[in-house]
């Protein structure tokens, strides 16, 4: 199973003297800034769908965006829609644009690892962003510590079922795609938050699948736990809150929603709206904006030649487990959210209590001390 050599970095603005003041905004696909690269576009980032889960638009991107125009960086954010050509597309853009630095997140590892060897091969420094492409050589690698969000969710899980009253029972896993590292990285978390209680009886895996990230797929595939276990299930590790979703869809057909704790991550509108009404016990939070800092951060440095200030940030390691390499890693902290802190997320603002809060929601998240 992969591993991480954690290297945690909670302050995300190490190089911030290389920043200057905030000029134009950026993002889009033709968008104004101020800048490094008067003749072009200085960072060129592909984020890889609107699907999978919603953080994509609702967070990395304004988050990115705003990073990068308080850095006065040129940068075009661009989505491939989770199509593979269109991502090979817009990277052959971009380096034929003339970026200095290219952020991918990355489809699978093969379309990645394609567009990182392009990268390369036209001396253009790339960076993984929160998904590391498997045998891709990106640069640097900028993520949350993903092994921890397996653990918080594998430990969250525990927590719930024993605050329900249970001394153990059946438990099965929901996995991220089998094309997504970070789907292994957070395997080998919860595997790990949960494998002395599993080992000594206290739980019983009855079911481990992956439902492709697709809240649909993941409702199936519990369906079919579902069935096989004859309802007799006490707990669901869901790798996200995108497939926690369609899960819980499944829990309310039977009519034991909230009955049975399911887990998620992202922290998304939908997953927060379920913690409230406790149809979910809890989702691991990362906070996108220190994930985007750190990645612009890392891009200034980069293009200002400044490598002493790029390994200052790069404290930890990931391990590409295909290459057999470390690569360079910038890695925040996840937090586990339940009901009494659903309030963390609105405060950050990486969420909008207005859209969380909405109709019968408004008086829960009031009981929850969620600023509206």
């Amino acid at each position: 199973m992969n591993t991480q050599k954690l290297g945690r970095l909670m302050a995300v603005a190490a190089v911030a003297t290389l920043s200057t003041a905030s000029l134009a905004a950026c993002g889009g696909s033709s968008d104004e800034g101020g800048g490094g690269n008067a003749g072009g576009t200085d960072v060129g980032v592909i984020l890889p769908d609107a699907t999978t889960s919603p953080r994509w638009e609702s967070q990395d991107r304004p988050n990115l965006e705003k990073a990068f125009a308080d850095a006065d960086l040129k940068a075009t954010v661009q989505n491939a829609q989770g199509n593979t050509a269109k991502f090979g597309q817009l990277c052959d853009s971009m380096i034929n644009e003339g970026v200095k630095v290219i952020i991918i997140t990355n489809l699978d590892s093969e379309s990645g690892a394609s567009c990182l060897k392009k990268a390369a091969d036209a001396g253009v420094t790339s960076i993984d962003y929160d998904r590391l492409t498997l045998n891709g050589g990106a640069s640097y690698y900028v993520s949350f510590d993903n092994v921890k969000v397996g653990e918080l969710m594998g430990a969250g899980l525990d927590e719930c079922i024993t605050a329900a009253g249970k001394k153990g029972g059946n438990i099965v896993y929901v996995n991220g795609a089998a094309t997504d590292n970070n789907a292994a990285l957070f395997k080998s978390g919860y595997e790990k938050a949960l494998e002395a209680k599993i080992a000594d009886g206290t739980y019983k895996l009855v079911g481990d699948q992956s439902g492709e990230w697709d809240a649909t797929k993941a409702g199936q595939v519990f369906d079919q736990m579902y069935t096989a276990n004859s309802g007799k299930i006490d707990g669901v590790v869901s790798a996200n809150d995108t497939m926690a979703g369609g899960i819980i869809a499944r829990l309310k057909a039977n009519k034991v929603q909230g009955k049975i704790p399911v887990t998620g991550q992202d922290a998304s509108v939908e997953g927060l709206q379920n913690v409230l009404q406790g149809f979910q016990c809890g989702t691991v939070y990362k906070n996108t904006a220190l994930e985007a800092q750190a990645a612009a951060d890392l891009a200034i440095a980069l293009i200002e030649g400044d490598e002493a200030a790029a390994k200052e940030l790069a404290t930890g390691t990931v391990e590409d487990t295909e290459a057999g390499k470390d690569v360079p890693s910038v890695l925040a902290e996840p937090v586990w959210v339940t009901k009494d802190t659903v309030k963390t997320v609105i405060e950050d603002g990486q969420a909008d209590a207005a859209e969380v809060c909405a109709g019968a929601i408004e008086a829960l998240c009031a009981e929850s001390g969620v600023p509206q």
